[in-house]
């Protein structure tokens, strides 16, 4: 099996240009757009919705861009992503006022962010 993308939600194009492209490092695609009949059968949105996709050398995440998206709700679905440098990044995550999230596991932490919509996103270090 191999995971093609992830599919998540933001409340605009700009929110998820400055986590995905601009945080992530990961480069946007065209613009799709995906028709009212398809986005009501398959998520119950009643309206056209924009498709934006960021993709990377192993990393690719379908992002609908729904106004809705901006309201909060528990969230469990997250992404997993391994990152070179975990305090680097870290640091440019607060630069960039993006939530971090670090809880004690035994003897490490569990660390996730939250992007500006409130998709998750556990954070590991690459290994070797």
């Amino acid at each position: 099996m191999k995971l093609l993308h992830v599919g998540l939600a933001a409340s605009s194009q700009e929110r998820a240009d400055r986590f995905y492209a601009d945080l992530l490092g990961l480069e946007k695609a065209e613009p799709k757009t995906l028709p009212a009949e398809i986005g009501r059968a398959l998520f119950g949105v009643d309206h056209e919705l924009t498709i934006l996709n960021y993709t990377g050398p192993a990393a690719h995440f379908e992002v609908f861009v729904c106004p809705a998206a901006a309201t909060p709700a528990t969230r469990i679905e997250h992404a997993c992503i391994a990152v070179e440098n975990l305090s680097g990044f870290l640091r440019r995550c607060e630069t960039a006022e993006v939530e971090i999230i670090r809880v004690p596991k035994g003897e490490s932490l569990i660390t996730f962010i939250k992007d500006a919509d409130g998709n998750l996103f556990e954070i590991k270090e690459q290994s070797g």
